[in-house]
């Protein structure tokens, strides 16, 4: 399908911070109607797994942590970035186990998704892993200081209808995951 009706053309970027956690971007562009705006602003990051994980008892493994954009404690599935040249399920399966413990024999990949398509360029990858068992102790990133938890489908859900399963990404991930049960 043609889409050359609706895409913007790019006229001039600047990389405003580039560093290990982020590459922040101003730009401006040419709309398909000739007229040309800014600035955007933009960004990219490492594209990340995130894991709606099922222990032995069918209850959902997430963890609690503190998340600086928002400025409070969240509850959300295991998720972290996927290293350069990593295969994103080799990432999900090391996330699961250093922020959880807990590895499985039973993946499915869910979906590739954009993580904010206005915003960012990077994308989740989203996985479902079933009869999790705890195997190894945590093994935490320096900024990381996280909260196992497992809870019910029926909590996770009203957690989510509450607001309280902060992470739109894995909301996203719990729905599909539900649907591949």
């Amino acid at each position: 399908m043609r889409e050359d009706h609706l895409t913007w053309k790019l006229i001039r970027e600047k990389k405003l911070v580039d560093n290990e956690w982020i590459d922040f971007r101003e730009s401006e562009w040419r709309f398909p109607d000739g007229l040309e705006l800014g600035p955007f602003y933009t960004y990219h990051r490492k594209d990340y797994a995130v894991i709606a994980a099922l222990d032995e008892e069918g209850r959902f493994l997430c963890v609690r942590q503190f998340r600086q954009g928002i400025r409070c404690v969240t509850t959300e599935f295991p998720a972290g970035g996927i290293e350069e040249g990593e295969d994103p399920l080799t990432a999900a399966k090391r996330e699961l186990r250093e922020e959880t413990g807990y590895v499985s024999d039973e993946w499915t990949f869910l979906a590739k998704i954009p993580s904010n398509a206005t915003m960012a360029d990077n994308y989740a990858y989203l996985y479902l892993a079933r009869n999790c068992r705890r195997e190894a102790p945590l093994h935490l990133d320096v900024t990381e200081f996280v909260e196992t938890e497992s809870i019910t489908g029926q909590e996770l859900e009203k957690r989510i209808r509450s607001g309280s399963f902060e992470q739109a990404v894995h909301t996203t991930g719990y729905y599909i995951a539900r649907d591949n049960l």
